[in-house]
């Protein structure tokens, strides 16, 4: 008898059958132990220490964005202020013949700024390549000075929840 015709007889007409079922058998107990089966325990003590690093990293983050913000306001500050002098001097108090070798060179040193910090961080020189690089730089500094330690969370998060492991990959930027 074959194993398609076996599994479509009830069990009590197939008594002695159980050899048809075996290699399906084999496979799915070969799959269940490739797959890990890490689950946390309800009084094992690392999730709690899991949702208190969590807690503590979100404040962090939160911390860290509310500073990046803030550099960036002040970066449009100074952008704005620049502009309203260059009018300024432009059509009041100098002329565009004296002005314009001026708004070149201003422009081309932020080309070279732009182009500078691509090279330093292998980033888009763009607002959000700026916005994350320096996320990343305070995310750091901060964990440093709260004593976060952030191998030790990683390794609670990927004992808890193993699919995570993929999405904690953006975590990983900070801890370099």
């Amino acid at each position: 008898m074959s194993v398609a015709c076996c599994s479509f007889l009830p069990r009590e007409q197939v008594p002695k059958m159980d050899f048809c079922f075996s290699p399906i058998l084999q496979i799915a107990k070969a799959i269940e132990s490739a797959i890990p089966q890490t689950v946390p325990q309800q009084d094992d003590g690392r999730k709690e220490e899991l949702r208190e690093m969590e807690e503590k990293k979100a404040a962090i983050d939160r911390r860290a964005e509310a500073g990046v913000r803030r550099e960036l306001w002040c970066g449009l500050g100074l952008i704005v202020a620049q502009t309203v002098g260059f009018m300024r001097l432009t059509f009041w108090d100098l002329s565009w013949d004296v002005m314009e070798p001026i708004c070149f060179y201003v422009t081309s040193i932020y080309f070279m700024a732009g182009y500078g910090f691509f090279l330093r961080t292998s980033r888009e020189p763009s607002f959000e390549g700026f916005f994350q690089s320096r996320f990343a730089a305070k995310q750091k500094r901060l964990m440093k000075a709260c004593n976060f330690d952030l191998g030790r969370f990683n390794q609670l998060r990927s004992a808890a929840l193993p699919i995570m492991k993929e999405t904690s990959s953006s975590c990983s930027s900070c801890s370099s």
